[in-house]
């Protein structure tokens, strides 16, 4: 793939959002932000960022919680085949389980990609490396 994937994070802790920006600005890259998956639907459906673009999403949020989010982006023809990676704290095999159910890409622990999500970062690179993607 020759283009960065573009990155909608939908997450509403304040910390781990900043944590996020400032990895990803270090490598010279934007995210964009929904704080809970009321937004998340909002901005997919109304001005997506352009694609290719994945989604990095936490299960633990007010108003529409992740497994929410992800079961109506499923059933949403237009955004369906959206790339989703959760992105949590959640090590519960019924959260895991159920991420998996509704197609997601991968399952990641929020400890495992470190203090400064420079993981997460690497993860992305690679992936947008190997993996095509639909532009449209």
């Amino acid at each position: 793939m020759s283009q960065h994937v573009n990155v909608v994070v939908v997450d509403d802790d304040d910390i781990d959002i900043k944590a996020i920006r400032r990895a990803f600005a270090s490598a010279g890259r934007k995210i964009v932000v929904a704080r809970d998956g009321i937004e998340a639907l909002e901005t997919l459906r109304l001005g997506p960022p352009e694609r290719p673009f994945v989604v990095f999403l936490d299960l633990r949020m007010p108003r529409m919680d992740g497994h929410e989010f992800l079961a109506a982006l499923r059933a949403d023809p237009a955004l369906t085949d959206t790339p989703v990676f959760i992105l949590t704290t959640s090590s519960h095999y019924q959260d895991i389980e159920r991420a998996y159910a509704q197609h997601v890409a991968g399952y990641i622990l929020k400890e495992r990609v470190g203090r400064g999500f420079s993981e997460l970062l690497a993860l992305l690179d690679q992936y947008e490396r190997v993996v095509e993607l639909p532009a449209s």
